[in-house]
This record gives C-alpha cells, structure tokens and sequence, in this order.
C-alpha cells in the first residue's frame, strides 16, 4: 500500500472491513484493495455495495462460510487425481454455500440490482453437494451409506468380529485357562484380536505371538481357533478399503466434470462476500453512500472520523474544489486539524474502494488523480533527514507530480524551522499549488499564511472552533474564519506566570496584535449569529412539531368520526333488518288473524296489530338514527310543507325529499340519496326554488356517499379486505344471513388478493355453507381473484 494512503490510516480501514468477512482467502483480498481513479469503476463499485446494503436492509445478509480455496483440488480432479476426503469435504462445504446463497437470493426474485448478474452465474449442484455430504462422516472416515457394496462389507466386518470376540470371551473366562492370562480381556494388534498370556504360559495357549508388553511379562497371542476368522476378517478389510478409494475415485471423476463452474463459482461466492463486507461496515458505522462526480472536489457533510468512537467523535462540514480550490485549516494545538484532515481524505478513499462513507445523505466525493499526503514527522538518522528537512523532501515530490486533479493533504506546512523563512516558504508553495489549480488542504499556525488566504482569490479560512472559557476545543470546524492558536490562554491555564504571558505579549509586533483582535472581533459576531440561528431553528422546529401535531390531532378526529358513523350505520342496518324481519312476522299474524275474521273481536285484534306494528317500527328507526341531534335553532318555515318539497335536515346538514307529511307526533319521512330516514319537523328546512335547482345534483352524491358502505353490508357486496380469516369468516356468516333474510340471492364478497388466505378461508366456509348453491371467483371487471361471487338457495 502506498505511504500517503497509509497516513490517511487506509489499512486500518481495510482491516475493520476484513473483520465483516468470513473466508480467510476473502480476508487477504480485501486487504489487497486498492483505491481506483476511474469514475466508472468507483459509480460501479459503489452500486454494487448499496444494492447489497438494500438486500441486506430487506431480506437479511446471506450466510457465508470459511470456506477453504478449492480451485487447486477441482483441477486436480480434473486431470485425474483422486481427492483426499479433506479436500472433498471442503468442496462439500463450498457446494452448500453456492446452494445457500442460490436459495437465500430467490426471495429477492423480481428485483434487478448490479448484482443480479453474479447471483444468475452460480451452478447450484445438489448432487454432488448431497453425495459429499451423505458420504463423509469425517477427513478420515466414509459413511456405510456411500454405497451399498460399503454397507454390506462392513455388515459382514462387524459379524465376524463378533463371532471372534464371542470365542475369545468364552476362552478368557474358562478356569482352565485364566490361570494363564495376564488380564481376562480380548484387545487387538495389527488388526488382530489377540489375549494377553504370561510369558511363562505361552505354551499352554496355542496361537500367534504377535506382540509382547514393554516388561516382556505379557505376550499378545492370536488363539489357533480363531486364526481363520481374523483371516476372513482381514480379506474383508482389504475388501472394505478397495470400495472407499473406488467411491472417493467416483467422487473425485464427478468433482473434476463440474471443474470449470465451481472455479468460476468460487469467484462469484468471493466477490459477492467482500460487497456483502462493506455493507455491513456500512450499516455499523452508520454510513451513506456518496454522489460520485468526475470533477475533481468534494463536499462531506457530517463527516466522521471511522476509527473515531462514534459515541465521541464530532462530525464535521468540509467542501472543496467549489468555490475554492484551497483550504487553510487553523487553531490551537490538539484542536482536531489534523483529524479534520485525515478524516476529508480517508473518505474520499473509501469511496474510491467502493465503500459507504460515514457521513450525511447528498454528500459529494469527486475523482481526483491521485492524492498526496504530508503528516507526521519522517525524520531519519540513516538518512540525515531533520524534521523539516523530511517535510521538504516530501513536497518536492509532490511538486514534481501535482496537477489540477491532484488532492493535496499539508500538516503544519513549513513546520520546524525558523518561523519567518518558513511562513515565507510556505506562503509560496501554496500559490504554486493554486496557480496549478491543485485541490489542497493545509493547517498551520503562520499569521501570513492566513493572511494570504485572506488577500487571495480562489483560497478559503478555516478554523478548529476553541472554547476559551473552557480553554478546551469542541472539534467543529468553521469554514470561512481564520483561527487562533490561543498560546498564551492555554499556557495562563497551564501554570505558566502573567508576567511572563504579559511580557510575551509586549513582544507581538503591533500588525499582529491588529490582526488577531480582528479575528477575535469576527469570532464574537460569529458565535452571536450562531446563537440567534440555533435559537430561530429552535423555535421554526418548536412550531412545525405544533403544527405536525395539531394536522395529526385533526386526522384523528376524522378518522375517529368516520368510524363512529361507519359503526352507527352497521348498527342502524341491523336494526332495519331486524324490523323487517318483525315486520314479516306480524304481517303472518294478520294473515292468520284474517282467517278468523269471522270471530266478533277480529276488527279490535287488526288495529291491535297493526298499532304494534307501527310503534315498533317508529321505535327502530328512532334507535336507528346514526347521528346525535344538533341544537335547534329557532326556524319557522315560510310556508307548509308539501309531499316532494326539497328540505335539509339541520342535523345531517344534507339535503333530501320530502316522502310523507307530518303525522300526528310531527315525524316526518325524507328521502336522502338511496336512504329513508324519518325526523321531526322541527329538523326540517325548506330549501327555496331558485336553490334547489341550484344544488340538486348533491343531494344524489351525497346519497351515495352515505349508503356506499352501508350497501355492501346489508345489500349484495361485503368487503372484507384485512381482515384475518376467522374474523372474515364470521362476517360473511352474518352477511348471508342478513341476505336470506332480504331475499337476497346472489352476492358478491371482496376479499383482495394478497396472499390468498382469506380468499381461500371464505370459499371454504361457501363450500361448507348449506344455503350456498354455488360460487366462483370474480370474471374481468368483476375483480377477478381478489371477489368471490356465491349464489344463494
């Protein structure tokens, strides 16, 4: 990595990046990142990092593996070499990464991003994922499933073993021969099951010595009567080993056909891992993604330092290359210049990497050719190099190369020598630099260097904002004021005596003295203006959150009004239809009463019913009435009504027909839009002639306004769109019943599409329903999918 980028702290970027990595080999690449001065690489990088921030914000990152690097493995399978179960596990391991990441991007499906491309490429290979898998138990054992030859081979290793073992046990635990053994046990050597026999006693154990004890007490004898048997079982080992190199054979000729897709899905797992990286970091330190534009400037608002805590660091406001294309940075020591610095320049290498900044939405970072850096002290023995020689030889590096797309990053320029040479010095560099048109940044503590960004055009103050009641500095920067570097303040707080500090101020030539009270003047009326801003913002913020909560306070009203006239109608519908219904039942008894007309009461028992049957009508429709009364006012109507008059219910504020004349109560009956509503007189005015024809188209639009709800529940449509399924069950239950009551036969129900779990609960509540003849989805026009229209019995 370059000196200048390493100043910046780059690398330790890079590592913070790595550590949002789970492969080792995709940690060493990003580590390996280098900045890029192509606009169209950088606008590349940087889509494909905020597309992977915006899938991640939806749908979660996708999980990644430490996955080992298999390329070396796949094109050894692919010249013919058989892997070793380490290497097949590790592309095992791989596979089900390629399959994970295939699995996690389909739901994303329909979203087109920059990285659409690499997720399309990968090869998912389930069966040769799910035969590694299935196979390998360990980096040293096959699973019995990897084949059926595998299975049976060692069935028939484990039946003989138990045979051998069930002849020995019988042999260690005969009295006539335990005397002979060392221990009454069955162990194994050389893949052999053997007894342990006292030296002493080898003779009286026929069999095959194949080991002895480190004392040579003990001998490890195979008895003669189950030599054949650890044969067999020996064969059969052979047997067993010969089917796993065969299956590994088969394994690694399968892993060497698909050689190519994996190597080129190794990459694309690769590449998608380290943009799946920097979004991370991104969402951790709270970043944006920046306007990157091809001229050579920049413009960071609230800026952050990354590796600064960011519960500590101040942001801060730096642009450049605008209307200036240098910036002179001053103030005390300890101020934050340096970090005001370094924090401009490591974000525009971040985006240069393809990284989201730590910064405000709209900032801007342009494409500079290279940026040249000069912090920090360089000094060198083996070289003879001082303090400001090491700087100079800096900047004459820099003056060699430096053009109008350079950005240039000077600390303490001219430093560590004599301070008027040095002013002089660095006052000419800089003009250099501006007459080349180079974007720089520069601290300092030289008067004449602020003095010339002062007197020259296309050159700009600034200044590390310092407390001097606390003598502590808050870290902001204030474009467009020089600074002060407060020595003697600092030093008064620091032990150091008035008289010196007095006399030291005796020896500040008078020019400077005019030019710091200057400063100092323009300090004050600053923070003045700053105070008024911060105290109009305050109150423009005080007034807007009044205002955002007297519209909210007003939404909730509306809202809580139409509900409440939303639930008076519903409950205004029921009690009609509850009348109806009575009605029907009164009307039979007249009926039934009819056939006894011939009875002496029969007259006296029809006014009887037929009273009951009007004050229980009046009674519903009193109850039914959904809006409390307004106060009456005073009016006297002009002149009599009549059956047709225009009139306006003063407590609706809207405007019907006159249907019936008062009767003997002063209730009248008004047709309103599609409703009838029965009031006093005393609620009712006469709209004039000349008004009526006026206004009479609103009397219909308000009518539909008023039954458009009420019709879908108590006429042919019920909408029950969000509701969950049981509780859209029972509205349907009731709306059918309502329905059969009114004679309804055939109704529709709207549903909505979503995902389909209402719809499905309402058609299987129809398909269970006895007074459901039939139903069908809605047809074009009708709503399709998202109503379903039934048919009553």
């Amino acid at each position: 990595m370059k000196k200048d980028y390493k100043k910046l702290e780059l690398d330790k970027i890079l590592d913070l990046l790595s550590q949002n990595a789970y492969c080792d080999v995709c940690r060493e690449r990003i580590k390996k990142i280098k900045p890029s001065f192509d606009i169209d690489t950088v606008r590349t990088e940087i889509a494909k990092t905020d597309d992977a921030f915006t899938l991640s914000s939806k749908f979660g990152t996708p999980k990644f593996y430490n996955i080992k690097d298999i390329c070396f493995g796949a094109k050894r399978a692919q010249q013919g070499s058989s892997l070793s179960l380490r290497e097949l596990m590790d592309i095992g391991m791989f596979l089900r990464e390629v399959s994970g990441l295939d699995e996690w991007y389909s739901q994303c499906s329909g979203i087109q991003t920059s990285l659409t491309e690499y997720f399309e490429q990968l090869s998912v290979n389930k069966h040769l994922e799910n035969m590694i898998t299935n196979a390998i138990i360990s980096e040293e054992e096959l699973a019995d499933s990897a084949s059926p030859q595998l299975a049976a081979i060692r069935r028939s290793i484990q039946r003989k073993s138990l045979a051998v073992r069930e002849r020995l046990d019988k042999l260690i635990k005969s009295q006539s021969t335990q005397k002979y053994l060392q221990e009454s046990l069955v162990t194994m050597r050389d893949g052999r099951f053997v007894v342990p026999v006292k030296t002493e006693y080898k003779s009286e154990i026929s069999g095959l010595v194949h080991d002895t004890s480190a004392t040579g007490a003990t001998l490890f004898i195979e008895p003669m009567a189950v030599v054949e048997a650890n044969n067999e079982i020996r064969v059969l080992q052979i047997e067993e080993q010969k089917e796993i190199e065969r299956i590994i054979k088969e394994m690694s000729e399968l892993v060497g056909s698909f050689a190519e897709p994996m190597i080129n899905d190794y990459e694309i797992v690769l590449t998608l891992e380290i943009y799946f990286a920097k979004a991370n970091l991104g969402a951790k330190m709270k970043a944006v993604t920046p306007v990157i534009t091809d001229k050579p400037c920049f413009n960071l608002i609230r800026a952050r330092h990354p590796l600064i805590d960011k519960d500590k660091v101040v942001p801060i406001s730096l642009e450049l290359g605008n209307d200036y294309s240098s910036l002179i940075v001053t103030g005390p020591n300890t101020g934050g210049k340096t970090v005001s610095l370094k924090t401009a320049g490591l974000l525009v290498l971040m985006a240069m990497c393809g990284m989201m900044i730590p910064a405000s939405e709209n900032s801007v970072i342009g494409m500079f050719d290279e940026l040249y850096v000069d912090i920090g002290d360089e000094q060198s023995i083996e070289q003879s190099l001082s303090t400001f020689s090491s700087h100079m030889t800096n900047i004459a590096r820099i003056l060699r190369t430096a053009d109008e797309k350079s950005l240039i990053m000077l600390d303490e320029l001219c430093s560590g020598t004599d301070p008027v040479e040095g002013s002089a010095l660095a006052v000419s560099i800089l003009d250099e630099f501006r007459k080349r048109d180079c974007k720089v940044i520069a601290t300092t503590h030289y008067q004449e260097v602020k003095m010339y960004a002062i007197k020259t055009d296309n050159v700009e103050n600034a200044s590390c904002e310092f407390d001097i009641k606390t003598l502590r500095p808050t870290y902001r920067v204030i474009v467009g004021m020089p600074g002060k570097s407060n020595a003697f303040a600092i030093s008064s707080k620091l032990g150091i005596s008035s008289d010196i500090i007095d006399n030291a101020k005796e020896l500040v030539s008078t020019e400077d003295k005019r030019f710091e009270e200057v400063v100092q003047s323009l300090e004050k009326t600053r923070q003045e203006l700053e105070k008024l801003k911060s105290s109009a913002a305050a109150e423009q913020k005080k007034s807007k959150e009044i205002t955002e909560q007297l519209k909210a306070e007003r939404d909730q009203l509306e809202k809580d009004k139409e509900k409440e006239l939303q639930d008076v109608r519903s409950k205004a519908a029921s009690i009609i239809e509850e009348v109806r219904f009575q009605g029907d039942l009164m009307l039979e008894e007249l009926e039934r009463l009819k056939k006894q007309k011939e009875s002496a009461d029969f007259a006296q028992k029809v006014k009887g019913a037929r009273s009951h049957i009007n004050s229980s009508v009046n009674a519903m429709y009193d109850t039914a009435n959904p809006i409390m009364q307004k106060k009456i006012d005073h009016y006297v109507l002009p002149r009599p009504l009549k059956v047709g008059d225009t009139v306006r219910l003063a407590d609706l504020n809207k405007e019907g027909t006159l249907l019936r004349l008062p009767d003997s109560k002063n209730m009248c009956f008004v047709q309103v839009g599609a409703m009838k509503t029965k009031t006093k007189l005393e609620n009712l005015r006469l709209v004039e002639e000349k008004k009526e024809s006026k206004k009479q188209p609103t009397p219909s639009k308000v009518g539909k306004k008023l039954v458009s709800n009420f019709s879908r529940k108590s006429g042919m449509e019920l909408d029950i769109r969000g509701m969950l399924g049981d509780d859209g069950v029972m509205e349907v239950d009731r709306f059918i019943d309502s329905c059969l009551l009114s004679g309804i036969s055939v109704i529709t129900i709207i549903h909505g599409k979503g995902t389909g779990a209402l719809r499905s609960a309402v058609q299987q509540y129809l398909r269970k329903n006895p007074h459901v003849k039939s139903f069908r989805d809605g047809a074009y026009g009708e709503g399709e999918a998202g109503v379903t229209v039934a048919e009553l019995e």
